[in-house]
Order: structure tokens, then sequence, then C-alpha cells
């Protein structure tokens, strides 16, 4: 591994010194033989419906590249300090601030977008200067050679970006790259951690979330009902920020309920795999031993009775479910709310001017009013969590200056 970790750095250096306009055209031809997987790339996905593969691998990527090809050249553009601004004691100083790329970065994907996810980190990767070696989560092993083959056709030179195997995780954190990269649960966030602090590797840490929402008084219920149920069923319920704690208030909850027990039984039912059926068992168990209820309607679970049963929620499961909370007030809700160690997205409904109060109040990166999951789709966002949901940033403006590095550089004018 640490071989190829050499030659990711050698390919590096010589890749930097390829003009913007030129990587950025490799961005460009990659979003032409993208959009040309149209029709092939449901394929990858048989248990997915294919408007959801689209819109939910597809375009993202898609609007990514165009991103890039729009916005990199000026978010990487070298800042000069002259002399505005250049403090008194500093005459003749002129520095020049870079981005620079770190040099062999280290991506390890996940298994719930498996294209999308690392397809956006590997373009921002290679345009900021960087090689790039993506690990596959079991599963994505499709989408990453995908990935390669649409980078090789669209003429990314040989060496600069390659595909390691599913069970190299191990292996690849621990031969020293520049940057590490990943999008996983909290529990192999600590894992990656421990091992890349022996190299001392910078890494962007991607992690789980239980994401809160929260229902203003005068929400559109309606809206509520809609959004959570499209949300907790979307890609199966394997979505980082999908609603999973709702807070509303304790008059409500039992209309909300019967709301969501009729939508989601229109549904159809939910295709989840054996691992996270056996997930949401357990943690049906658990609930309702400790005096919760638990109903599941088209493979989608509904906890209530869960207002002492916070603690018992702070659980990253990927898989379909909803704890419904009564309160007495959103107070209340921010209260229980903090015994998440969780900080990675939230949702409120109700009126604007009142969720942005709210909203100042989350601890979390990304805050959706009236709606849910919305850092997914626009290209211009930046993706970050708090406290177990990781740290760092991916996508936007603010992602690919995470994949490089500032250095200054200063001259002082000579005086003869």
């Amino acid at each position: 591994m640490k071989d190829k970790v050499s030659l990711l750095r050698q390919a590096s250096p010589k890749w930097q010194m390829v003009p913007m306009r030129e990587r950025l055209r490799m961005v460009r031809r990659f979003r032409s033989r993208l959009r040309c997987q149209m029709l092939s790339l449901p394929g990858l996905f048989p248990n997915r419906p294919v408007p959801e593969t689209l819109t939910a691998e597809w375009l993202p990527l898609l609007a990514a590249s165009t991103f890039l090809l729009r916005k990199a050249r000026k978010i990487l553009a070298p800042r000069r300090c002259g002399v505005f601004g250049r403090p008194l004691w500093l005459p003749g100083v002129t520095s020049v601030v870079e981005r620079r790329p770190f040099g062999a970065v280290l991506i390890l994907a996940p298994g719930n977008y498996p294209l999308m996810l690392p397809g956006i980190q590997a373009l921002q990767a290679l345009v900021a200067g960087n090689a790039v070696a993506l690990k596959p989560a079991s599963g994505g092993e499709a989408a990453a050679h995908l990935l390669q083959t649409l980078l090789r056709q669209a003429g990314c030179p040989d060496g600069l970006f390659i595909v390691l195997s599913v069970d190299d995780g191990p292996d690849a954190v621990a031969a020293g790259f520049d940057l590490i990269i990943l999008t996983g649960s909290a529990q192999t966030g600590r894992t990656v951690l421990r091992q890349a602090a022996a190299t001392l590797t910078p890494t962007i840490m991607e992690l789980s979330g239980v994401d809160a929402v929260f229902v203003l008084p005068d929400a559109d219920l309606s809206l509520v009902v809609q959004s959570l149920a499209y949300g907790a069923r979307l890609n199966n319920g394997a979505t980082c920020i999908a609603p999973h704690r709702v807070f509303i208030h304790h008059t409500q909850r039992a209309t909300l309920l019967t709301g969501l027990r009729t939508a989601l039984a229109k549904k159809k039912p939910l295709a989840l795999a054996p691992r996270t059926q056996e997930s949401i068992s357990d943690l049906k168990a658990i609930i309702t031993i400790a005096g919760g209820t638990a109903e599941t309607i088209g493979n989608v679970t509904l906890f209530s009775e869960t207002e002492t049963l916070q603690h018992l929620l702070d659980v990253d499961i990927f898989a379909p479910w909803l704890a419904v909370t009564g309160v007495e007030s959103m107070e209340e809700a921010l209260t229980l709310n903090q015994t998440s160690s969780y900080a990675l997205g939230a949702s409120i409904f109700g009126p604007e001017e009142d969720a942005r109060l709210l909203a100042r109040r989350l601890p979390v990166g990304s805050i959706c009013i009236n709606d849910l999951i919305i850092p997914t789709a626009d290209p211009r966002l930046p993706f970050a969590g708090a406290h177990s949901s990781g740290y760092g940033t991916t996508r936007g403006p603010e992602g690919l200056l995470a994949v490089t590095r500032p250095v200054v550089t200063s001259s002082r004018r000579l005086f003869l």
C-alpha cells in the first residue's frame, strides 16, 4: 500500500503543474460522459427506484461538476496581500497566499450513495491538484469503477486516480496518505482516527446523524407529514441527514402520528437488508422495554411515548425510523435535543421568522426550514457536522478549499 501512496505522491506535483483550465477541461469531459450514463446508471442500483437513483446520484454529481467549472478557478486563485492593510513595521513586504493540494488523498467511501458522495469529493480533490485513491464500501465497487472509467475517458492521467479493494481500508489508513476523507459512521470514524494519529494524517470526517425535526405550533402538518414520510423512506432509510427525532407540541402529537400512519400505509413497503432489519428490531426492543411504543408501517418504524427516552434514541442506525416526541414548548424540545451527541442536520417547520430564531440555537451544520435534505441537492452548499457527526467540510467552496492547504510566500523589496 505504501508503494501506491508513493506513486500518487509522484503524480500529484505533475498534475498540479497542469494549468487550471486543463484540469477543468477534464471535468467538462467527465460531465459530458456522465450525462450519457442516464439510462444505464440505474442498473448499478437495482434495489432503488430509478427516479431516486437519478435524483440522488446522477443529478447532484452533474451539478457539482458544473459548479466546479464555474467557480473553482476563482475559489482557488492566489490572494495577494499588498500595500493596503499592511502593518507599518513591514515596509516593502508583499505576501501571496496560495492554495496548494495536500498530495495523495484517500477517500473512504460510504455504501449508501457510492457514486455521488465520493464522486464529488474526488472531483474537488483532483481539480485542486491532488492525486486520489478511492476505497469503496461493500456494494459500491461498481460505482467506484464507473467513476474511474469516466475519469479515464475524460483524460485523467494514468495513476492519478486509483480504486482500492473493499478490504484495503485499514492498510490504506495506516499507509500515511496526506489527507483522509471518510464518510461513514461515528464508530468507523473513531477507528480511522486512531490509525491516522500514528502518522499524523489530517482527516475530514463526514459522520452519522440522528437528525431532529422541530414542528412549531403554527406549522402546516400536512407538509410535515409529507416531508417526514419522504425523508424517512429515502434510499431505504440510508441517508445520513434523514429525519429521525421529531419534536411537536403534545396537543398535536396524535394528529401527526395519525397523518404519518395514513401516509406510510399508502407507500410501497421498503426492501430492507437483513442487517438493517436486525438493527431496527434491536432498537424496537430497547424502546418498548423502556416504556415506549413502536409500530412498523411499510417497514418504517414509528416510535412514540419517548419523552423520557431520548438517551435511547442517540443511535446512528441506518434504517427508516421516526420517533415522535410531545413537548410543552420548543424550549423543552431544545433541552431534549441536547441529549443527542450527534449534530449533523436539523429541520424546522413553521413560520419562517420563528424558525430562523430557533435555527440560531441549533449546533448542527445544516438546517432546513419547511423542507428536508436540501444540502445534498445544491452544489454551492458546504456539508459539515459537529460533535459525534464529525468535523471538516466537504462540497461547496469550503469543501474545495478543505482539500488544499494555504501556503504563504512573503518577499521584501530591497532598498539599494
